[in-house]
């Protein structure tokens, strides 16, 4: 089968589209899927480099999510028949045309979705959805400052962090992707190319601070973020997409009464699966009333996958990335 294969480490020129990839076998948990469309996240560009804390044996098939079509399932599942529409997350394995993944990893598609809206809900609905719901506990009238705003993770915090009452103020690094963060319903926009982020945020908040910040960016605009905290304020660390881990001084978190908050969706999967599971049927109903859509703006065929790549790579995307299969 074609499977974009990572035969040594390095950026997406090191990776490798094959024509003759072994099939992968079905266990009898298993669900096979045709892959229709996989969505890309920062962790994928990581991982290819050895820099990710999951790190498969060589070579392997990156890719953590796809949408597709069961093609045919083990023995001992139940929940899913051939031909279904569905969606998976996994560690890896989902940029080629068959993945197999344990039925506990696979969801129907919310009805309405195209198979590319489908490919990347995952990583970034369940990841904010968790980040907001569990470890910020946001509550209606508080403020959240999303970073890279513009984002596949950015984009599902605007809107959910909207639908939980919340006033959002979305920042990003130009002024066409503060537009997109408008038109998902961020109250105010900071471009923090253009003007300091700690300045704008206490101009917005009259000097108050936010509740909430969430943060997949880190690089140097963590510690200006720290300092724009409210009293009894979350800090989320969500992801380091700008590439250095940012060192914090731990002084700030005193004097400004906040907390720093890890947000490891992966781990929270195994921990609490109860819980994820609500977290899914919450979502689920979200995007049946309409009142959540997975924005794609980059969609790219499976052949193209270093332009997909660099897109994430050099901060080009807005919502999230996708290739087809």
């Amino acid at each position: 089968m074609k499977a974009l294969v990572c035969k040594e480490l390095g950026l997406a020129d090191k990776l490798e589209l094959v024509n003759d990839w072994a099939e992968p076998e079905l266990d009898e948990h298993d669900v096979l899927i045709q892959v229709k469309a996989v969505g890309l996240n920062f962790p994928d560009t990581l991982i290819i480099q050895g820099k990710y804390q999951i790190s498969p044996e060589l070579p392997f098939i990156p890719g953590g999510e796809c949408s597709g079509v069961v093609a045919a399932v083990g023995a001992s599942v139940t929940r899913f028949k051939e031909g279904e529409k569905v969606l998976s997350v996994s560690a890896s394995g989902a940029f080629c045309e068959k993945i197999a993944v344990h039925e506990s990893a696979v969801f129907p598609m919310p009805e309405g979705l195209s198979f590319e809206q489908a490919a990347g809900i995952s990583i970034t609905y369940f990841t904010s959805y968790y980040a907001l719901k569990q470890r910020a506990n946001i509550q209606p009238g508080e403020t959240l400052l999303v970073l890279g705003a513009a984002g596949g993770v950015g984009t599902t915090a605007i809107e959910l962090g909207k639908l939980m009452g919340a006033r959002v103020i979305a920042a990003a690094s130009s002024a066409e992707k503060l537009e997109l963060c408008k038109q998902l319903g961020a109250d105010e926009v900071i471009n923090y190319n253009e003007a300091s982020l700690k300045d704008v945020v206490r101009e917005l908040t009259g000097g108050r601070g936010v509740d909430v910040v969430y943060d997949p960016v880190g690089g140097d605009y963590a510690e200006p973020a720290v300092r724009s905290m409210a009293w009894n304020g979350r800090y989320l660390v969500i992801g380091f997409a700008s590439g250095p881990i940012p060192k914090i001084a731990l002084n700030l978190t005193l004097l400004k009464g906040c907390s720093l908050v890890g947000v490891f969706w992966g781990r929270f999967i195994d921990e609490e699966p109860e819980q994820h599971l609500k977290n899914i049927e919450a979502l689920w109903a979200l995007f049946a009333s309409g009142k959540i859509s997975p924005v794609v703006s980059d969609s790219f065929a499976l052949e193209r996958y270093e332009e997909a790549f660099n897109c994430l790579i050099e901060r080009r995307a807005r919502g999230k990335v996708i290739m087809t299969v």
